[in-house]
C-alpha cells in the first residue's frame, strides 16, 4: 500500500522532531521530490538573510522541476511558514520576494492555547451551547 501524503502531526514525532529535514518530511509525506524542494527553500530563505526575490535559480541549482518547486512553495505559503513580500510594500522599502514568516508559529501557538482552554472550561451554560452545536452536525 502506498505512503499516505497526508500531514500527521502524531504527537510522538513532533517530540522527536531534530532539524528542519523531520518537520519537512512530516510536511510532504511520500513525496521525496517535494520534500527535496521544501528543504531547499527553508535553508535559502533561511541563510540568504534577506528577502529572496525569485526562487526561480533554485531549479538548476538544485535540480528540482519547476511544477515541484511551485507545488512546494505553494503549500508552504499555505501552511504559513514563507510569505510573499509585495513591492508596495512600505515595511521592507520597495522590496518584493519571499521570506520565512512567523504565522506558523502564531497560529499553532493560539491552536494550542485554544485547545487548552476549551479543555479547562467546564461550566454549565458551555456545556449548553455545546451540546446545541452537537446537536445541529448530527
Amino acid at each position: 500500500m502506498p505512503e499516505s501524503t497526508k500531514i500527521s502531526f502524531i504527537s510522538n514525532r513532533i517530540h522527536r522532531l531534530s532539524d528542519y529535514t523531520e518537520l519537512v518530511g512530516m510536511l510532504f509525506p511520500g513525496n521525496k521530490n517535494q520534500q527535496r524542494a521544501a528543504a531547499s527553500i527553508l535553508y535559502e530563505l533561511k541563510w540568504t538573510g534577506s528577502i529572496v526575490p525569485n526562487l526561480c535559480y533554485m531549479e538548476n541549482k538544485y535540480s528540482i522541476s519547476r511544477r515541484t518547486l511551485q507545488r512546494t512553495r505553494a503549500k508552504l505559503s499555505r501552511l504559513g511558514l514563507i510569505e510573499h513580500i509585495s513591492y508596495l510594500n512600505s515595511r521592507y522599502g520597495g522590496q518584493s520576494g519571499w521570506k520565512l514568516s512567523t504565522r506558523f508559529c502564531s497560529c499553532l501557538r493560539q491552536l494550542a492555547a485554544y485547545a487548552e482552554s476549551w479543555a479547562k472550561d467546564k461550566e454549565t451554560p458551555m456545556q449548553e451551547k455545546e451540546r446545541m452545536l452537537l446537536d445541529l452536525l448530527i
